[in-house]
């Protein structure tokens, strides 16, 4: 699917979106949306985040708690640590469902339960209202900043896909709709399984290739040209597996290594520094290296294109 960034503001089209979690991805996706003429109510746990929002970006207000603040939005776009957050944003005891009007759609690119997804919907429908799951991925770092994420889309309508599509676009260079409500996440889950899984593989490679003698910089120059890596979210990959009833111990094998690794490691360290845990285990220190070469950028641009490819 070639990108396409256009998702401005059409005649008829959307006007009023809301957005709730203004976390580091949350805050940067959202800012792209007043950018392109769309009218924005923000909402975050922590207030000072959402008036910053309104003091920043134009046509952009604080909700301030109120969920009559939403009562105006279209779509509702909610990025929040898991499905069960998002349902209590919207049903929980300030809920925001009560105040939304017929036929809101809410889109929740959150990384969450393709059955939690399935089973809100349902609950969503009684009060007229559409759920349409449409999680995030990245082809480079901070890819939000300038609306050139990668969504994956499900949906029960065609026609709630079609309404929310150029919202979508102001945050996503692409956009796969993958199939019925639930399918977004059940890819997004799958996604982070099989990013998962290499990187446990990187790692065991990096340990065994020097102790048999490579070099750890030149290993991750030869994988810079083609590997991507990401890890999250593999309780949600198990409750798949098992939904489907397909038997696999990779990602409670993997789970276990990552949570071993981070024992040895800061609370707020993130996947990189995950190594820690395999080097100890290895009983090495992988060396370091001051600076990595460089991609160059024919490369680069073969990695996205064959990333991206239709």
């Amino acid at each position: 699917m070639p990108p396409n960034t256009n998702g401005r503001v059409k005649e008829g089209g959307v006007q009023h979106v809301g957005y709730i979690g203004l976390g580091n991805a949350g805050f940067s996706m959202a800012s792209n949306l007043p950018k392109a003429g769309y009218t924005l109510v923000v909402h975050d746990a922590d207030e000072a985040k959402a008036e910053r929002a309104a003091n920043e970006w134009k046509n952009t207000k604080a909700a301030h708690g109120q969920a009559e603040a939403f009562s105006d939005c279209e779509v509702v776009v909610t990025m929040l640590p898991q499905g069960k957050i998002v349902r209590e944003v919207l049903f929980g005891q300030n809920g925001i469902a009560k105040a939304l009007k017929a036929g809101t759609i809410v889109v929740d690119t959150s990384s969450s339960s393709p059955f939690d997804t399935v089973a809100l919907g349902k609950e969503l429908a009684e009060y007229s209202l559409q759920l349409v799951d449409a999680p995030i991925t990245q082809t480079y770092m901070h890819a939000t900043d300038a609306g050139e994420s990668t969504l994956m889309v499900g949906s029960d309508s065609e026609d709630a896909y079609q309404k929310i599509e150029p919202v979508l676009r102001t945050m996503a260079s692409y956009i796969f709709h993958m199939g019925r409500l639930g399918s977004g996440h059940a890819m997004k889950t799958l996604n982070n399984y099989i990013m998962a899984s290499s990187l446990v593989a990187l790692s065991d490679s990096f340990v065994t290739g020097q102790q048999f003698g490579l070099d750890p910089q030149k290993m991750i120059d030869c994988l810079n040209v083609g590997t991507a890596l990401l890890v999250k979210d593999l309780g949600i990959t198990q409750e798949f597996m098992k939904h489907n009833q397909f038997e696999t111990e990779l990602p409670g094998v993997i789970r276990k290594y990552l949570s071993d690794a981070l024992e040895q490691v800061e609370p707020q360290a993130d996947h990189t520094k995950m190594l820690v845990g395999w080097e100890k285990r290895a009983g090495i220190s992988l060396r370091k290296t001051e600076k990595a070469q460089s991609i160059p950028e024919a490369d680069f641009t073969h990695r996205l294109h064959g990333l991206n490819r239709p």
